[in-house]
């Protein structure tokens, strides 16, 4: 008996989910987002005033935006995700709906519950649309100040 086959999903599935879901769309695939806990919340909070505030006092043209905020990585192609922190400089790629095209700047907060999505899937994934710079914090590991 042959398998079922994998239903592949496009934008218009993603642009039809409920708003009150937060998903990705990667290669045909939903991903299901849950809600932030509180340490990655307050590291989100923290780098989006400081990179908002640094882009200001140099009176600079970048966008700042912080999750949820979907961006399309390629015109040609479906895959729409939900970085935590996106920067834009090239204003020709924002829309009333996000992002089209790759962002100059991404920054992923590692869930606890899913790392690989963003260590192995999303890196990958923003590498290949050239995304210029891209970071990944893990608020699992310490630094010193």
């Amino acid at each position: 008996m042959p398998l079922p086959k994998e239903q592949i999903y496009t934008e218009d599935d993603y642009w039809n989910l409920p708003e009150d879901i937060r998903a990705e769309l990667i290669d045909g695939k939903i991903y299901y987002i849950s809600a932030p806990g509180r340490m990655h919340q307050e590291i989100l909070s923290n780098l989006f005033t400081e990179i908002k505030l640094h882009i200001r006092s140099r009176h600079g043209s970048c966008r700042v935006y912080p999750a949820p905020f979907a961006v399309k990585l390629r015109k040609n192609k479906d895959d729409t995700v939900e970085s935590d922190i996106t920067v834009v400089c090239d204003r020709s790629k924002l829309t009333d709906k996000g992002c089209t095209g790759a962002p100059d700047w991404v920054i992923e907060i590692v869930s606890p519950s899913n790392p690989g999505h963003d260590y192995a899937r999303k890196l990958n994934l923003y590498a290949d649309a050239d995304v210029q710079e891209c970071w990944i914090i893990d608020p699992t590991e310490e630094s010193e100040d």
